[in-house]
């Protein structure tokens, strides 16, 4: 059975710093990644990273995001620096197991406000 766990988030200022962490257990993944639902928007990648290490952002994020993983672990971080209000959402984990199946967190929320 395939679990993600995730941990980090919570309240910052514009220009602050947080870090996201994802831990999954249960398979092993291909892709891993966060994607982010704003209040009446759709759900949206974020950042992904394959299991060698190839990784997408979202145009939003470039420059100012992090993704890293330890495939060892299972593990998967989210560095997120120069935050700004529009970055406010929750934030989901995603994972892809050994049988193609997308898993999620249960998602964090990350509120950037002065």
């Amino acid at each position: 059975q395939v679990q993600v766990v995730e941990s980090g988030g919570g309240l910052v200022q514009p220009g602050g710093s947080l870090r996201l962490s994802c831990a999954a257990s249960g398979s092993i993944f291909s892709t891993m990644g966060w994607y982010r639902q704003a209040p009446g928007k759709e759900r949206e990648r974020v950042a992904t990273m394959s299991r060698i290490g190839t990784t997408i952002y979202a145009d939003s994020v470039k420059g100012r995001f992090t993704i890293s993983r330890d495939n060892a672990k299972n593990t998967i971080l989210l560095q997120m620096n120069s935050l700004k209000v529009e970055d406010t959402a929750v934030y989901y984990c995603y994972v892809v197991d050994s049988w193609r199946v997308g898993n999620w967190g249960q998602g964090t929320q990350v509120t950037v406000s002065s």
